[in-house]
C-alpha cells in the first residue's frame, strides 16, 4: 500500500509542479508585455510594434501553448504513473 501512496505523492508533485511552471508563464505572458511595452516597441513584427502585437496576439498565442504543453505534459504523467486512460 505505501507503494501505491508514494506514487500518488510523486505524481501530485509533478502535477503541482507543472501547474505552478505554466502559471508562471501566463501571469508573464499577460504583465510583462504591458510592463514594458515601451521597450518592446522599439522593434516591430509584421509592422506592427512589438508592445502592441504582444499584447494583442502574442498573449493568445502563448496561451493556446501553454493548454497546448499541458495536455501533452499531462498526457506524458498520466504514462508514467499508471493513470492514463485511451478514451
Amino acid at each position: 500500500m505505501s507503494d501505491i501512496r508514494a506514487r500518488q505523492r510523486a505524481y501530485w508533485r509533478a502535477t503541482l509542479r507543472l501547474t505552478w511552471v505554466l502559471l508562471l508563464a501566463w501571469a508573464a505572458a499577460s504583465f510583462l508585455p504591458g510592463w514594458f511595452a515601451d521597450d518592446l516597441n522599439a522593434f516591430s513584427f509584421y509592422g506592427w510594434p512589438l508592445g502592441f502585437y504582444m499584447a494583442a496576439q502574442g498573449a493568445l498565442i502563448i496561451f493556446l501553448l501553454i493548454v497546448w504543453i499541458y495536455d501533452r505534459w499531462m498526457t506524458r504523467l498520466e504514462r508514467r504513473y499508471g493513470l492514463y486512460d485511451e478514451d
